[in-house]
């Protein structure tokens, strides 16, 4: 038993206790609900938006299989059906698939892991705004007719100026990139909270199987969303500053599109698969009363699909000339990712052999993903080898192959994990009948709409075309599926009338209503905002089924951590590895800033939308503002810890340590924008290697001023490792001002690239190669110039003494950022100035 845990009688009335938490932990109403950042409620908040993003994706579908019905039928004129089906996809992918696994994730992974909320809870809802108003600013293009048309994927050089030229193409752009702010900070949320903010004694290899699924998602998105921010941005910036990144006759190529896109999108599918894995690695267990065949097993096959899937992604481009080595290696690595899957699926055929499965709702749905994923990972082996995959690429084959994997991996395992955890939301059970019901129609429509899909295909029937005539054997296929797709729409009704009704009328829920083992059936039914009035001890794989009375200790306060007099929101911070307690995380409260901030964001887009680039301007500083304001009232600020003073026997604060979620924070925050720059990196090497008309300019940048930028910062970071050697030492002499002469190094040492920059001569309107450059020492000088700024506000925090002896942590958070600004600037030295020496260019 660990020193911070405590058995017996709580000190204080049980309901006088979850009083005095309300206080501290409850949600207003009213307008000041946009304050809320409580994990529970952004977490139904990303499941309610989700969801009616769902159902416009579907309305979608549903008049793309009205227009293929019959051939030659014009239910659309084909620009408006290019719009329907760009958006169709766009939605399911962007709008609903990621943002409602992250949602769910949100929702549960702070309750299963027994903690109070997530470690960012500010992140969690500005994450959740950006997501909203990215998608109302992507839908809104649809009723001003002006929606993206160049398909989900934006392939260049269709989706470039020349081809779309209005303002289609850039809603796509500038909408997809702030919902995947969203999908990033919800990435490094869930990957710190997981690792960081458990149970007291939980190990890593005592966490439930579902948070070790939403550890590899949430790095998967650290990882693979990056490319494609880099991809949109790029293509921005050459529709709208005709910067020529993949134009050929300027030295760009459109193929960088597509490996930046599908560097991006083959781990999106694993991405979106995983999180519904483990949705079935969960509820097989408890309907079949036993533990998970082969734990262990399952976990090693979860990492090394998520491994192996960022290897897969020219798989999606055996047909555009791609070196028939290439080709081999991707078809072979495409059919490996099958054995990983393969281990997850025997795991849970051997769960239910042995168990007594019990065929409630949930398992039919658990049952139908079985059927329908591995028979779209069947046809994926398929599509594997490359000359099957030369003949049906470009075919509806293909289109059925994608919804069998993608629905059936994920859409199957959301509606068996959302009816298992309907009353968690609700206090009400859901409904049998109406959920027999719903399954079976939208089982047998999904089948009949993309079974035939598969027949279709071979017969060639092409993908992206709104018409077809008659005689070429598709129109009965075509029928039969768009028939299928009705049926299926009947069953989406069906479950959410079900829903509805079940809030209203649906039986109260007992205490763990399926005899779970993990501890989000712990919390009452729907759950408070603190999830847990005590924190337990848990030492145990299935804390439920080993004290099934550990609900009720809990709510009498019998745990840890249950004095709230301090007004402080804490939960515990423990080792990565052991589960062994740290520190306590105080967690900040509700805020207008995640709101406010999220709003100059999406000015800024709109902004960008229409070119009025002074007004982008404005909503860039005032957001920054909003960004500082919110990083200042942190820490050591009375604002956010009042009173430092833990209970004895308790670790101290995480502000008050060398160690604090921050740092992790902020280490997985520059893994993401690390994946960003490699993305660049690897742009540069090829076209320079690849591009077909790739042109190098006579004259050459000025290296030796470059190489001054990179010494001035080497010198600069040195500097900073001894300051904060000397802080860690307890050493705080001259703290103040060796931070501010570092800040003013720092800003000299931008200021060095900013001249670069202007007399580079570069022309980046002119060649890819100097569009490049141009990015690459505009991606430093941000980043050189925030670590400034940031250098300088610790100087600052220093005078006020919210940085010094007892709160250190901070400057070692910002050290980060310069090592990091330091690996990036040398890199790109090498690059741009010493690798074209080497080839002989200037």
């Amino acid at each position: 038993m660990s020193p911070v845990h405590k058995e017996g009688a709580p000190s204080t009335d049980p309901d006088q206790l979850h009083d005095q938490f309300n206080e501290v932990w409850g949600n207003p109403r009213g307008w000041k609900a946009l304050t809320i950042v409580n994990h529970t409620s952004i977490g139904l908040r990303f499941l309610v938006t989700g969801g009616v993003f769902f159902l416009i994706g579907g309305l979608l579908a549903m008049l793309i299989r009205t227009q293929l019905a019959l051939p030659g039928y014009e239910l659309m004129e084909p620009d408006v059906y290019n719009q329907v089906f760009t958006m169709h996809g766009t939605v399911m992918m962007f709008l609903f698939a990621v943002p409602m696994m992250e949602g769910l994730a949100v929702y549960l992974i702070p309750k299963m892991l027994g903690a109070r909320d997530l470690v960012f809870p500010r992140l969690s809802a500005l994450g959740y705004f950006c997501y909203l108003f990215g998608g109302i600013i992507l839908l809104s293009s649809i009723f001003l007719d002006v929606a993206p048309k160049a398909g989900w994927f934006m392939y260049t050089p269709l989706s470039s100026a020349a081809h779309t030229p209005g303002v289609n193409s850039d809603f796509w752009l500038l909408g997809i990139t702030f919902v995947e702010i969203s999908a990033v900070s919800a990435g490094v949320e869930l990957v710190v909270s997981i690792l960081r903010t458990r149970a007291s004694g939980m190990a890593l290899h005592k966490m439930p199987i579902y948070a070790w699924y939403i550890l590899v998602m949430a790095m998967m998105i650290v990882v693979g969303f990056p490319p494609l921010i880099l991809g949109s941005i790029l293509l921005e910036l050459e529709r709208a500053a005709g910067m020529p990144f993949f134009d050929v006759a300027r030295g760009g190529d459109p193929l960088l599109w597509q490996h930046l896109f599908w560097l991006f999108g083959h781990p999106e599918v694993y991405i979106i698969f995983l999180p519904g894995a483990g949705i079935v690695s969960t509820l097989i267990p408890v309907f079949c009363q036993r533990p998970l065949v082969g734990y262990r097993w399952v976990v090693l096959g979860v990492l090394t699909t998520g491994f192996i899937s960022f290897g897969l992604w020219v798989h999606h481009m055996f047909t555009v000339g791609i070196p028939q080595l290439a080709q081999a290696f991707f078809s072979a690595a495409s059919m490996l990712v099958a054995i990983p899957t393969g281990i997850q699926v025997f795991a849970w055929l051997a769960t239910l052999w042995l168990g007594r499965p019990v065929y409630r709702v949930p398992m039919l749905w658990l049952v139908g993903f079985l059927i329908v994923f591995v028979a779209g990972g069947l046809t994926g082996v398929m599509l594997a080898l490359v000359p099957f995959d030369w003949q049906v690429h470009d075919t509806h084959f293909v289109v059925a192959h994608m919804h069998y994997v993608l629905v059936g991996g994920m859409f199957f395992p959301l509606m068996a994990g959302l009816y298992y955890w309907l009353p968690h939301f609700s206090g009400r059970m859901p409904s049998e009948k109406l959920g027999r019901w719903g399954f079976w129609l939208f089982f047998i429509g999904f089948n009949l709409t993309f079974l035939i899909m598969h027949w279709t295909g071979l017969i060639g029937m092409p993908r992206r075309v709104y018409t077809y005539d008659t005689g070429l054997g598709w129109d009965m296929p075509n029928l039969v599926s768009s028939i299928g797709s009705f049926i299926m729409s009947i069953g989406v009704a069906t479950i959410l009338l079900d829903i509805v009704l079940h809030f209203r009328f649906g039986v109260a829920a007992p205490k763990n209503p399926w005899n779970a083992d993990t501890l989000e059936w712990a919390t009452s039914l729907p759950p408070s905002a603190y999830n847990f009035i005590s924190l337990p001890e848990v030492r145990d794989r299935h804390p439920l089924w080993k004290d099934p009375d550990l609900p009720d200790s809990i709510a009498r306060g019998e745990h840890a951590l249950t004095v709230i007099d301090h007004g402080r929101r804490e939960t515990w911070g423990v080792d990565p590895l052991t589960g062994n307690v740290r520190e306590v995380v105080h967690l900040p409260g509700n805020s207008w800033l995640p709101f406010v901030a999220s709003l100059f964001l999406a000015m800024l887009c709109l902004s960008l939308l229409n070119k009025t680039y002074m007004l982008a301007i404005i909503a860039t500083l005032a957001a920054l503002i909003v960004l500082f304001r919110w990083s200042w009232v942190n820490g050591a600020h009375p604002g956010a810890a009042p009173d430092a003073k833990t209970q004895p026997g308790e670790p101290p604060l995480h502000s008050r340590t060398f160690d604090g979620p921050g740092l992790w924070g902020m280490g997985v925050t520059l893994l993401a924008n690390g994946a960003l720059y490699l993305s660049l990196l690897f742009g540069w090497f090829y076209l320079w290697t690849v591009s077909p008309d790739w042109q190098v300019p006579d004259r050459s940048l000025n290296g030796w001023l470059m190489l001054a930028s990179a010494l001035l910062l080497s010198v600069g970071t040195f500097g900073l490792h001894q300051v904060i050697r000397r802080l860690r030492a307890g050493d705080i002499r001259r703290l103040l001002p060796n931070l501010a002469l570092l800040a003013g190094l720092a800003f000299m040492q931008s200021a060095t690239l900013l001249w670069l920059l202007l007399t580079a001569g570069l022309e980046p309107k002119a060649t890819a190669h100097d569009a490049i450059i141009f990015v690459m020492l505009a991606y430093s000088l941000i980043h050189c110039t925030l670590a400034a700024v940031l250098t300088a506000l610790q100087a600052w925090r220093v005078s006020y003494g919210y940085v010094g002896e007892q709160a250190p942590y901070e400057p070692i958070v910002v050290e980060q950022l310069w090592l990091y600004n330091l690996g990036v600037l040398w890199t790109s030295y090498v690059a741009i100035v010493l690798f074209p020496a080497t080839w002989g260019a200037a």
